[in-house]
């Protein structure tokens, strides 16, 4: 396995706040009507597939015995690959007023903090990543298999090129970094590490409010923001074809319904969000949006429902997609069917 230090980033001075599970339901509250904030009223279109997320039961068929799981991403074989923080746990005391990581003292978690599974079973396939990282949050494999993980407590993303049965290549493409924690921003890079751009722009009216995550929409020319403390979803322009593009307005996805908004993945012209806990009036569950309309056309969660979940990805074929929680630690996986009688 080659790893090494891509991007270096250094956190402002905005407080960082703990990613704990919230018990405070006073945070935000639109009022005591059920009806408006968990009786979403739908969008469903006449003319095309709308595939729901069926859980599939049963599945790990084993406990994965792992920390937070914070991050899920699927590889060219269409195992899912996940980033855990083992022991380790994400609190008031972990950062200072200066986002200074605090427990530096703990060392590097000892533990393999990557693992890929086997998207039958559930079963661990492989995994590494053991005195790597301090404070694990994002992962993302991207399409030559390389794997993109962000460590919070050293300020850093860390590139992976991992010996699987496949032939690996360069990056050459884009890469998109939700610099949420703590500077509010989307940072657009090169293959080689240079900044082009950030998303907001300096003269920009858009603002954001922790940037949690990223999808990018190719064909559209678009990434996609869970915008979390703003309670949405925003679109803008990724400058992919041309950056005069980037000047036009960015697509906002807001709803009562949404609350604090944690991950975003997407297919085709679907993206798939999961919402985080926020208040007693809104529930905690997926959502499927239109990225061209902005439209939420269903909304889904488990039998049991989900407590905190932190990100989710789509397979790359679209016929499934997974949920990882911090709270309980675990992963779901659901099939995408297409549930709707267009009749």
């Amino acid at each position: 396995m080659l790893e090494f230090v891509l991007l270096v980033f250094a956190f402002g001075v905005i407080h960082c706040e703990p990613e704990t599970v919230r018990d405070n339901f006073d945070y935000f509250n639109y009022g005591a009507n059920e009806d408006v904030l968990k009786n979403l009223d739908l969008h469903l279109p006449k003319d095309e597939i709308v595939l729901r997320p069926q859980e599939v039961k049963f599945w790990p068929q084993q406990s994965l015995n792992v920390g937070q799981i914070t991050a899920v991403s699927i590889n060219s074989l269409g195992q899912p690959v996940i980033f855990h923080r083992a022991e380790r746990v994400w609190d008031e005391s972990t950062f200072n007023e200066s986002n200074a990581y605090q427990n530096l003292d703990k060392g590097p978690i000892a533990e393999d903090t990557i693992l890929a599974l086997d998207p039958h079973t559930g079963s661990v396939l492989h995994s590494w990543g053991s005195y790597a990282f301090y404070m694990p949050h994002g992962l993302t494999v991207d399409h030559h298999d390389n794997v993109w993980v962000t460590d919070v407590a050293k300020h850093q993303v860390f590139k992976s090129a991992i010996l699987l049965p496949i032939k690996l290549h360069v990056i050459s493409g884009e890469i998109f970094v939700a610099d949420g924690y703590c500077n509010n921003q989307i940072l657009k890079f090169n293959a080689a590490g240079t900044l082009l751009m950030a998303i907001p722009a300096h003269s920009d009216s858009l603002t954001l409010n922790v940037p949690h995550s990223v999808t990018l929409l190719e064909h559209l020319d678009m990434v996609c923001v869970a915008d979390r403390e703003n309670m949405r979803i925003v679109c803008p322009k990724a400058g992919l074809k041309s950056y005069v593009d980037i000047l036009e307005p960015a697509t906002v996805i807001e709803d009562p319904t949404l609350g604090r908004v944690f991950a975003v993945a997407s297919h085709g012209d679907t993206i798939y969000a999961v919402n985080g806990p926020t208040s007693q009036n809104i529930a905690v569950r997926g959502f499927t949006v239109n990225a061209v309309n902005g439209n939420i056309l269903d909304t889904w969660e488990p039998t049991t429902g989900f407590t905190n979940p932190h990100s989710l990805a789509v397979t790359r074929n679209g016929s499934h997609l997974y949920v990882t929680e911090i709270g309980p630690n675990k992963i779901w996986k659901f099939e995408l069917t297409d549930v709707y009688d267009k009749k």
